[in-house]
């Protein structure tokens, strides 16, 4: 029997993950809108049998407003849209996967159902879809709403609109196309099924005009750790994205969440669950420690306080000592994500400083951060994996391109000395390499059943 390998993924956040990267000679600043630059880091996380490469991605630009001093010091106000930059990066890949990010809350089931299907032929079956309901409130004006929907409202409307679009990727059965030149005969119509969904929030008559994908579907993924997103990964997704600071942290969730797939009708293997780890490379302890100190020192303090303002809305942090802990510590608003619940939780548990608080989130927003050599990391990555925490890693390179070279160059190699990675891709398909099942067409069930 083989032995059960980790799943890579890399999380590529333009110039990087640290708030500050941007500024660090082992950055390109205009990364955001540099298509040489993604297609290097793509061919580099491709070069080090990566599963997947991923972006994160926001429909507006993220700017709660006042501070314009914190503002003009961001690096990530300007960045591709995900579909567009996977589609022109898969013909310079092969065999790597891309996940990109769509809103179920602020995107057309039909338009986004066609556009990741097309993604998938592009890319000769490597596609995902990330969902997401969007948690940021300052984004719903682009799109003619009068205010952001709450989060049960936004979660119930995703489960059905996710429905909707796997029944899109439906519409034609596999074999539907003949394509025979010598008969006349291109397809068969009674393979051609409209959806006619008329749902709560949705209503969606099909077919969609593109033919079943390589994949049969785009592998689902999803991002969320609070409840409802729990729920909603459980039902639907194939890797799940999370962040945890602690082994006990992580080990619980991914018992919580794999515990739920059953009720589902789904096996424990058919949802991947994938912690983020955000690593500071140094082929020792000492140069490890002087490059995160190094990229430390280029956090300006209004950068790192807009950093954790979310986190205690409505106060004046500017007042606040920065080398003492916060004067409190606020109970996480209702309807506020698990994100808010690791971040108060970390900052008691690591009796952090106000400064000490906002370093650690600048580098990785509350992801776990490991500062060490290539067998400290992959020691760590052993550890979760082989205790019932991950299935894998999100890879979250805290300066791009350098971070993911040396993660490529030197712990990948330590990770397949353990036997616990990849030396040459399984399959040609992301499903096949992260070994996932192909969804069967839901209209080739049914009318088998009435066979």
């Amino acid at each position: 029997m083989s032995q059960r390998k980790m799943r890579l993924g890399a999380f590529i956040m333009a110039t990087g993950h640290h708030i500050a990267a941007w500024r660090h000679p082992g950055s390109q600043p205009d990364s955001g809108v540099n298509i040489d630059h993604y297609i290097h880091v793509a061919q580099t996380a491709e070069r080090g049998k990566f599963d997947q490469v991923f972006v994160a991605d926001s429909p507006g630009v993220a700017y709660r407003g006042g501070d314009n001093e914190a503002f003009s010091r961001q690096g990530r106000v300007s960045y591709f849209e995900p579909v567009t930059l996977w589609a022109a990066l898969s013909v310079v890949t092969k065999h790597i996967g891309f996940v990109a990010t769509a809103s179920t809350t602020y995107e057309d089931p039909f338009l986004l159902a066609r556009k990741f299907a097309s993604l998938d032929h592009i890319s000769k079956g490597r596609a995902a879809w990330n969902v997401v309901t969007t948690g940021a409130e300052n984004v719903y004006g682009n799109f003619g709403l009068e205010a952001h929907p709450d989060p049960e409202l936004r979660y119930e409307k995703a489960h059905e609109f996710l429905d909707v679009v796997k029944g899109l990727w439906d519409s034609f059965e596999d074999d539907a196309f003949s394509r025979d030149p010598e008969s006349g005969v291109y397809f068969d119509p009674e393979k051609l099924h409209a959806l006619n969904h008329h749902g709560k929030h949705l209503k969606v008559s099909g077919p969609l005009n593109l033919e079943r994908s390589p994949q049969g579907q785009p592998v689902i993924v999803q991002a969320g750790s609070s409840e409802p997103g729990r729920e909603l990964a459980a039902a639907t997704a194939e890797a799940i994205f999370t962040a945890w600071t602690s082994l006990e942290e992580a080990q619980a969730f991914y018992s919580d969440v794999k515990g739920r797939l059953a009720k589902y009708g789904r096996r424990a293997d058919q949802l991947l669950i994938l912690p983020g780890i955000s690593p500071v490379i140094g082929r020792t302890q000492e140069e490890a420690e002087a490059k995160w100190a190094e990229l430390q020192k280029l956090i300006h303090p209004s950068v790192g306080l807009d950093t954790i303002a979310r986190f205690w809305p409505g106060e004046d942090l500017t007042k606040w000592d920065l080398d003492a802990p916060p004067p409190y510590y606020p109970t996480p608003p209702a309807g506020k994500n698990s994100r808010h619940h690791v971040v108060i939780e970390l900052a008691r548990r690591e009796r952090f400083t106000v400064r000490q608080l906002y370093e650690y989130l600048a580098g990785a927003r509350g992801h776990w951060v490991v500062v060490g050599t290539p067998q400290k990391i992959a020691d760590e990555m052993q550890k979760w994996f082989e205790n019932g925490a991950a299935d894998g890693f999100n890879v979250m390179p805290p300066v791009l391109p350098e971070s993911l070279e040396e993660f490529v160059d030197l712990v990948i190699p330590e990770l397949q000395k353990r036997g616990l990675f990849r030396t040459e891709y399984e399959g040609t398909t992301l499903r096949e390499n992260l070994g996932l099942d192909k969804p069967q067409n839901r209209f080739s069930i049914k009318a088998a059943k009435a066979a």
